[in-house]
Protein backbone atom coordinates (compact mmCIF):
# COMPACT_ATOMS: atom_id res chain seq x y z
CA UNK A 1 0.00 0.00 0.00
CA UNK A 2 0.98 3.22 -1.48
CA UNK A 3 0.73 6.10 0.98
CA UNK A 4 -0.12 9.54 -0.46
CA UNK A 5 1.81 12.61 1.45
CA UNK A 6 -1.66 13.67 3.28
CA UNK A 7 -2.04 9.96 4.65
CA UNK A 8 1.40 11.00 6.49
CA UNK A 9 0.27 14.42 7.32
CA UNK A 10 -3.28 12.74 8.85
CA UNK A 11 -1.62 9.94 10.48
CA UNK A 12 0.59 12.05 13.11
CA UNK A 13 -2.70 14.34 14.09
CA UNK A 14 -3.69 13.27 17.61
CA UNK A 15 -7.25 13.03 16.50
CA UNK A 16 -6.57 9.87 13.65
CA UNK A 17 -6.09 6.80 16.31
CA UNK A 18 -8.59 4.72 14.02
CA UNK A 19 -6.77 5.93 10.52
CA UNK A 20 -3.48 4.49 12.82
CA UNK A 21 -4.76 1.92 13.74
CA UNK A 22 -5.76 0.91 9.97
CA UNK A 23 -1.66 1.59 8.93
CA UNK A 24 -0.49 -0.77 11.32
CA UNK A 25 -2.17 -3.79 9.91
CA UNK A 26 -0.76 -2.74 6.22
CA UNK A 27 2.39 -3.24 4.29
CA UNK A 28 3.25 0.09 3.94
CA UNK A 29 5.18 2.07 1.14
CA UNK A 30 6.29 5.40 0.19
CA UNK A 31 7.33 7.11 -2.58
CA UNK A 32 10.83 9.50 -2.11
CA UNK A 33 8.48 12.46 -3.43
CA UNK A 34 6.39 11.98 -0.88
CA UNK A 35 9.23 11.97 1.59
CA UNK A 36 10.03 15.27 0.04
CA UNK A 37 6.94 16.34 0.06
CA UNK A 38 6.27 15.75 3.81
CA UNK A 39 9.94 16.36 5.29
CA UNK A 40 10.73 19.06 3.21
CA UNK A 41 8.02 21.26 4.25
CA UNK A 42 9.22 24.72 5.63
CA UNK A 43 7.18 25.00 9.11
CA UNK A 44 7.67 21.57 10.02
CA UNK A 45 9.02 21.52 13.61
CA UNK A 46 11.18 19.43 15.10
CA UNK A 47 8.38 17.30 17.39
CA UNK A 48 6.62 16.35 13.88
CA UNK A 49 9.75 16.04 12.41
CA UNK A 50 10.50 12.64 14.80
CA UNK A 51 7.18 11.34 14.10
CA UNK A 52 7.56 11.78 10.83
CA UNK A 53 10.76 9.98 10.22
CA UNK A 54 9.52 7.37 12.48
CA UNK A 55 6.84 6.69 10.05
CA UNK A 56 9.13 7.22 7.31
CA UNK A 57 11.30 4.15 8.82
CA UNK A 58 8.38 1.67 8.82
CA UNK A 59 7.87 1.91 4.99
CA UNK A 60 9.63 0.38 1.76
CA UNK A 61 10.84 3.26 0.26
CA UNK A 62 10.65 3.52 -3.64
CA UNK A 63 13.45 5.88 -5.47
CA UNK A 64 12.07 8.20 -8.04
CA UNK A 65 13.58 6.63 -11.58
CA UNK A 66 13.55 7.26 -14.89
CA UNK A 67 10.85 4.69 -15.52
CA UNK A 68 8.71 6.58 -12.85
CA UNK A 69 9.57 10.11 -14.49
CA UNK A 70 7.96 8.19 -17.66
CA UNK A 71 5.00 7.41 -16.61
CA UNK A 72 4.44 10.51 -14.41
CA UNK A 73 4.91 12.50 -18.01
CA UNK A 74 2.11 10.01 -19.45
CA UNK A 75 -0.22 10.74 -16.72
CA UNK A 76 -0.12 14.77 -17.05
CA UNK A 77 -0.42 14.60 -20.04
CA UNK A 78 -3.51 12.99 -20.18
CA UNK A 79 -5.03 14.88 -17.52
CA UNK A 80 -4.04 18.32 -15.60
CA UNK A 81 -2.27 16.93 -11.74
CA UNK A 82 0.40 18.30 -10.01
CA UNK A 83 4.17 17.18 -10.05
CA UNK A 84 3.94 15.59 -7.00
CA UNK A 85 1.05 13.41 -7.64
CA UNK A 86 1.97 12.39 -11.07
CA UNK A 87 4.99 10.55 -9.36
CA UNK A 88 2.89 8.87 -6.53
CA UNK A 89 0.58 7.80 -8.87
CA UNK A 90 3.23 6.44 -11.90
CA UNK A 91 5.17 5.41 -8.61
CA UNK A 92 2.40 3.15 -7.37
CA UNK A 93 1.43 1.66 -10.95
CA UNK A 94 5.11 0.88 -11.42
CA UNK A 95 5.33 -1.03 -8.28
CA UNK A 96 1.89 -2.60 -8.22
CA UNK A 97 0.79 -0.64 -5.38
CA UNK A 98 -2.57 0.37 -4.20
CA UNK A 99 -2.34 4.28 -3.54
CA UNK A 100 -4.01 5.42 -0.18
CA UNK A 101 -5.08 8.87 -0.35
CA UNK A 102 -7.89 11.43 1.16
CA UNK A 103 -8.15 12.78 -2.13
CA UNK A 104 -9.37 9.20 -3.87
CA UNK A 105 -11.13 11.40 -6.70
CA UNK A 106 -7.61 13.05 -8.06
CA UNK A 107 -6.54 9.72 -9.29
CA UNK A 108 -10.05 7.95 -9.88
CA UNK A 109 -9.51 8.16 -13.29
CA UNK A 110 -5.95 6.77 -13.85
CA UNK A 111 -6.70 3.09 -15.29
CA UNK A 112 -5.19 -0.23 -13.73
CA UNK A 113 -4.35 2.03 -10.20
CA UNK A 114 -6.66 0.88 -7.41
CA UNK A 115 -7.40 3.58 -5.06
CA UNK A 116 -8.77 3.55 -1.37
CA UNK A 117 -9.19 6.08 1.13
CA UNK A 118 -8.64 4.99 4.72
CA UNK A 119 -10.86 7.13 5.89
CA UNK A 120 -13.62 5.06 4.51
CA UNK A 121 -12.09 2.02 5.89
CA UNK A 122 -11.67 3.37 9.49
Amino acid sequence: MLLDSNIFIYAVLPQNDKLRNWLSKQDIAASDITRLEVLGYHQLNESDLELFQRLFAMCRIYPVTLSTIESAIQLRRQKKMTLGDSIIAATALENKESLATRNAKDFAWINGLKVIDPFTHV
